[in-house]
């Protein structure tokens, strides 16, 4: 299916590896210019030169969680001239329970996972709105909907993406812009991956031993999928959103979750 979106030009954040790489070649896939975007200036390079065989992309090495990384990115992608879609991916997480969460924890998982995507759409948007086109996507989280209390600051940062994306949402009356939240599954990326073996270390047992149980008999035993998702599974969804195809739906956010959420709405 042509999803028409050749020419679009489409930021997508933290897009070096996981979830934001498969968006993002997904995207590039659909025609579109993609900027890349990391902490890491070599590991930006490096996507660059892999994903320029596929088509038009340019990179840029920046820190969200301070507000001055995400002005680099900005001026970089204002430099590159307007940009159709931006997909707010950048973000962390980190396993801790809630009375060991520390007051530094909270504020640091805030400035990435939240702010990063504030200040770009504040940055990003308004342009869209003048031009009468665009696409935001940030990207949630199953425990947007169901927090986990070992993860509460994190979760946190997640269900906030949902409230803004509507806030947003409701500037765009009588546009073509829209903007979603995607609320992504326990996806295999490289940060599952080592946290994986951390604590396959710690309890002295085996990755593949802490994935069974993780679906057995822990938090992911309400999904109907039992297993993780792919980043590239992710990727199909969040493109279609950013499609001009998908243009009733705004305001929303839809479940890309496996199923782990047990809600009707």
């Amino acid at each position: 299916m042509d999803l028409n979106l050749s020419g679009k030009r489409a930021l997508v954040t933290g897009s070096t590896l996981g979830i934001g790489r498969a968006i993002a070649e997904a995207l590039q896939a659909e025609g579109a210019h993609i900027i890349i975007n990391g902490r890491d200036q070599g590991r930006v390079e490096q996507t660059v030169a892999e994903m320029a065989p596929g088509g038009s992309v340019s990179g840029c090495a920046a820190d969200l969680s301070t507000a001055e990384g995400a002005a680099t990115l900005n001026a970089f992608v204002q430099s590159e001239g307007p940009t159709d879609i931006l997909v707010n991916n950048a973000g962390t997480f980190t396993v801790k329970e809630f009375f060991d969460i520390e007051d530094d924890d909270w504020q640091h998982m805030f400035e990435l996972n939240v702010m990063s995507g504030v200040r770009l759409s504040r940055a990003l948007m308004p342009d869209m709105l003048s031009r009468g086109w665009g696409r935001i996507i940030f990207i949630g989280s199953d425990q947007s909907s169901k927090p986990n209390p070992s993860m509460s600051h994190y979760a946190m940062t997640k269900t906030a993406l949902v409230s803004i994306a509507r806030s947003l949402a409701e500037l765009t009356r009588d546009s073509a812009v829209t903007v979603n939240t995607v609320q992504v599954a326990p996806t295999w990326t490289d940060g599952v991956d080592a946290f994986m073996h951390q604590m396959a270390d710690i309890e002295d047992t085996t990755p593949e031993e802490m994935s069974k149980a993780y679906f057995a008999e822990g938090e992911g035993r309400t999904s109907l999928l039992q297993r993780w998702a792919e980043p590239a599974e992710i990727a199909n969804v969040v493109t279609f959103l950013c499609s001009p195809l998908a243009s009733a739906i705004n305001g929303a956010a839809p479940r890309a979750d496996g199923g782990m959420v047990r809600s009707l709405f």
